[in-house]
């Protein structure tokens, strides 16, 4: 492993524009449950289209309503950045250039200080009208409400800011992604199975492009079948290693 993260380090120092995508992994290190471990307990009986689809959200609005406000103040609220969201934050200050692509609808790239994110799938902490669209700030009431909110603007019903299943990801986001991607020399894929498209086509882009895939898993898993490196291990543990070593390599 150690000539692994020297290789990585060895790669990164040199990139001149490096993507990173990443996923449930990363949240998960710091206690945010994923979307199918939030199926749990209660929850567990019920199908995740119920509870993220605009068919779901009609039939039964509450429903859905309560169990964003369990995964918003469950566990996303009150989770805080691990060591691997801060390395990429320091990653983002060494390289030229950098673009961060995630499918995490939280915000702890941010918290970290990872400024060029991309979220393909949402922010769980924006509301808007499901109507009109109008932007909604959450009140302290609505977190315990067994219905949603009303839009102030049309009465339509508050939804949080999401991709649901049936609907397509953001335009603007999707197409800065693919633009990075295209033009990248390294993608840094971390705490993602490869497996939710579109988005997993980003490695894949990169690499018909000429880039170089270093993936950074606890498991083998498709993106690793076509890494040029393969860093098998939590992200948090992995990328300060990385990082450490990148440090010692430009100060000697």
């Amino acid at each position: 492993m150690d000539d692994l993260i020297k290789q990585a380090a060895d790669v990164l120092r040199n990139a001149q524009h490096v993507v990173c995508t990443t996923g449930a992994g990363v949240s998960a290190e710091s206690g945010v449950s994923t979307f199918r471990d939030a199926e749990t307990g209660h929850w567990a009986k019920f199908n995740p289209e119920d509870l993220a689809s605009q068919r779901g959200f009609a039939a039964n609005p509450g429903l859905v309503w309560r169990w964003y406000m369990e995964r918003l103040y469950g566990s996303t609220v009150v989770a805080r950045p691990n060591p691997g969201h801060d390395a990429l934050a320091q990653l983002e200050k060494i390289v030229s250039k950098f673009t961060l692509v995630t499918q995490n609808v939280d915000t702890l790239h941010e918290q970290a200080g990872s400024t060029n994110v991309i979220h393909l799938h949402g922010n769980i902490g924006h509301f808007y009208c499901n109507a009109c669209r109008t932007d909604y700030e959450l009140r302290d009431e609505d977190r315990s409400a067994d219905t949603p909110p009303l839009c102030p603007v049309c009465t339509g019903m508050i939804r949080p800011g999401v991709v649901w299943f049936g609907e397509q990801l953001p335009t603007a986001e999707i197409n800065r992604a693919w633009e990075a991607a295209e033009s990248c020399d390294v993608i840094l894929v971390v705490g993602t199975s490869g497996v939710v498209y579109p988005a997993a086509h980003i490695p894949f882009l990169a690499k018909e492009h000429g880039a170089r895939i270093i993936d950074v898993n606890p498991d083998h898993d498709t993106i690793a079948s076509i890494a040029d490196l393969f860093l098998q291990g939590p992200s948090g543990e992995i990328l300060p290693q990385v990082l450490a070593t990148m440090a010692d390599g430009i100060i000697s």
